[in-house]
């Protein structure tokens, strides 16, 4: 391995935490099973919650799936605090955070309601 290559790799496992050799594969169709608990909020243009106070709810469509679990992974743990997202990131195992990384990594999915 050259030192571009060994930095290079050195980078991604520290950005990653060194959780991508563990984490499981993701697989849309399970995910697309299991997105009723995110379309409440994350899937309506412009929503807005009061809970813990008045703030615009992110689009999850779209995003990088690594990301995503990462997120889930940070509510599960309490890294993240807010208490809806805590309450469901609770509920999810690293494979349901694949799997719903996976669906909503989907380009069909970025692109749904625009």
């Amino acid at each position: 391995m050259n030192q571009v290559t060994t930095i290079a790799a050195l980078a991604a496992l520290a950005l990653s935490g060194g959780a991508l050799a563990q984490a499981p594969a993701g697989d849309a169709g399970r995910g697309r099973e299991k997105v009723q608990m995110c379309q409440g909020c994350h899937g309506i243009e412009g929503w807005r919650t009061a809970f813990p106070e008045v703030y615009h709810v992110p689009r999850i469509a779209g995003q990088h799936p690594a990301y995503f679990v990462k997120a889930l992974q940070a509510y599960k743990s309490g890294e993240r605090s807010h208490p809806s997202m805590r309450g469901i990131a609770a509920t999810l195992s690293d494979q349901d955070m694949a799997d719903l990384a996976a669906y909503y990594a989907a380009p069909s999915t970025a692109t749904a309601g625009k």
